[in-house]
C-alpha cells in the first residue's frame, strides 16, 4: 500500500514538477528541491525535511483537476489542499500541519516585519493578495501563541529562499525515500 502512495505522490512531481513556478526563475520541482535541501542543510528532522519538500504539492494537485487559480499566480488554497492530499495519503498531522502553515506565515511576516514585504517576489506579492493579504494584530498575537510558530517561520522562510536558477540539492530519489521510511513509521 505504502508503494501505492509513493509512486502517486512522487508522480505528481514526475508528471507537473517541470511546469513554471508561478512567474519565478525556476520549475516546481526545482523550487520544492531547494526548500527541502534548505531544511536538511540546517540540520532538521526527516518530518520538517518532508514538508519543506512537499509545501507546495497542492500547486501540483492543481494539474489533476483540483482546485480554483488565482489568476495564473497558481493554486487558491494550495497549502490547505496540500496538506489534506498528505494526510488522505497517510503522512503525518505534524508534516501536514508545517505544509499548511506556509502561507499563513507569509501573512503574519507581512504584518509584523514591513521589510519582509518589500523582500517578497512579484508572484509572491500578487498571491498575497489572494491569500488574506497581511494579517491584523489580533491574527498576529494567535499567531505567536502556536508553540511552533518560530518553526513555520523557518519553513516560509525557505519557500522565499528556494528560488535559485542553479542550487546544488538532494535528487528527486532522495526525498521519495525518507517519504517511503516516513510513511513506514508514521502513525498519522
Amino acid at each position: 500500500m505504502s508503494k501505492d502512495i509513493i509512486s502517486e505522490v512522487f508522480g505528481l512531481y514526475l508528471q507537473h514538477g517541470d511546469e513554471d513556478y508561478i512567474g519565478e526563475p525556476v520549475s516546481q520541482l526545482e523550487h520544492m528541491l531547494q526548500a527541502g535541501e534548505l531544511a536538511r542543510k540546517e540540520g532538521y528532522d526527516d518530518e520538517v525535511i518532508l514538508a519543506a519538500f512537499f509545501h507546495d504539492i497542492g500547486h501540483l494537485l492543481s494539474s489533476e483537476g483540483i482546485t480554483e487559480n488565482m489568476a495564473g499566480y497558481g493554486v487558491a488554497s494550495h497549502e490547505s489542499i496540500g496538506a489534506d492530499y498528505l494526510r488522505s495519503m497517510g503522512f503525518s498531522k505534524r508534516l501536514a500541519m508545517l505544509v499548511e502553515s506556509h502561507v499563513v506565515a507569509k501573512r503574519y511576516l507581512t504584518y509584523r516585519q514591513p521589510e519582509y514585504y518589500s523582500k517578497l517576489s512579484d508572484a509572491s506579492k500578487k498571491t498575497l493578495e489572494f491569500q488574506g493579504g497581511m494579517m491584523d494584530e489580533e491574527e498576529a498575537l494567535e499567531f505567536e501563541q502556536d508553540p511552533v510558530s518560530a518553526l513555520k517561520i523557518k519553513l516560509r522562510l525557505w519557500d522565499d529562499e528556494a528560488k535559485l536558477t542553479e542550487p546544488t540539492t538532494q535528487t528527486l530519489d532522495y526525498f521519495r525515500r525518507l517519504a517511503e521510511k516516513h510513511l513506514a513509521s508514521s502513525d498519522s
